[in-house]
């Protein structure tokens, strides 16, 4: 078994276990009550609850095997693979909530994850470098910074799933930071623990878990699982392959044809997202005329 193939098989194993991390995540962030928390205080609250902390311990499973994926296959392989996650978590969802996944959900979410799959067939990723320059991050920030700011001031103006929504974008691209930088820090650490304290990446990698941990929390609290996980489940790979590709030095190579494949993935993705955010409100109308017959 080659590196691709164990790296698409440890990213599939990240996929379950950050997907029942999810969903324990989102039950415990949604239980809590007070509606004007901000992402530090609702995170420090979270932080107290057991339930919880077990969430966490099956999610740091799944990244565990995510920085095993990475240390042996490309960004652009490993975060596309990690999409199936939805297709875990809806389930695992349904089940603990005792209700029943739709047709509606099952479809879109079975055209996400294909939709993400055929990018990276189609696409043929390739490995670039490991690391960039803390010049490149201060890029990144700046581009990514003032969107994620936006986003974060629309989820305070909006409510319900739309908010869930856009914290779920703040907390997507985070974690797709956090998995380039993931990548660098497995690289180092293969030189040795003291160099990987010596190394900036380590600290950065850490504070964006942290504060993508939180944003994740704060989506979690705004609406159902079918509001912000979609969302997550995209915005994490689209962020990782693009910094994957501009940072580290990836690359995609479709051929003409696979172009016009890669476009139309691409679109049936971002539809599919939308379809599964707005399942939420789907569902409360199907409860009204339920109550009413």
């Amino acid at each position: 078994m080659g590196k691709a193939d164990l790296a698409a098989l440890f990213a599939l194993g990240a996929a379950l276990f950050i997907a029942i991390g999810d969903v324990i995540h989102q039950r415990t962030a949604h239980d809590v009550t007070d509606d004007d928390l901000s992402a530090g205080r609702l995170f420090l609250r979270l932080l107290k609850d057991r339930v919880w902390w077990l969430g966490s311990l099956v999610a740091a499973l799944g990244f565990g095997l995510q920085a095993a994926a990475l240390g042996l296959g490309s960004v652009l392989l490993v975060q596309a693979l990690l999409v199936t996650s939805l297709l875990f978590a809806l389930p695992i969802s349904a089940r603990v909530a005792h209700r029943r996944v739709t047709r509606w959900e099952w479809t879109w979410a079975a055209l996400l994850a294909a939709s993400v799959v055929l990018i990276v067939t189609v696409g043929n990723p390739t490995a670039g470098q490991s690391r960039a320059s803390l010049e490149t991050w201060g890029l990144v920030a700046a581009v990514l910074g003032p969107l994620m700011v936006l986003a974060v001031i629309g989820a305070k103006l909006a409510s319900g799933s739309r908010s869930a929504v856009l914290l779920a974008f703040v907390s997507g691209a985070l974690w797709g930071v956090f998995a380039v930088l993931t990548k660098g820090v497995v690289d180092i650490l293969a030189d040795g623990v003291p160099d990987l304290l010596r190394a900036p990446e380590l600290y950065l990698w850490a504070l964006v878990g942290v504060a993508g941990t939180a944003w994740q929390q704060s989506s979690f609290h705004a609406g159902t699982l079918t509001a912000s996980l979609p969302t997550m489940t995209v915005t994490e790979p689209i962020v990782g392959s693009v910094l994957g590709i501009v940072v580290l030095g990836e690359t995609l190579r479709p051929g003409e044809a696979g172009l016009f494949v890669l476009i139309a993935a691409i679109a049936v993705m971002v539809v599919a997202t939308a379809m599964l955010a707005r399942g939420e409100a789907g569902d409360a109308r199907v409860s009204t005329a339920d109550a009413r017959d």
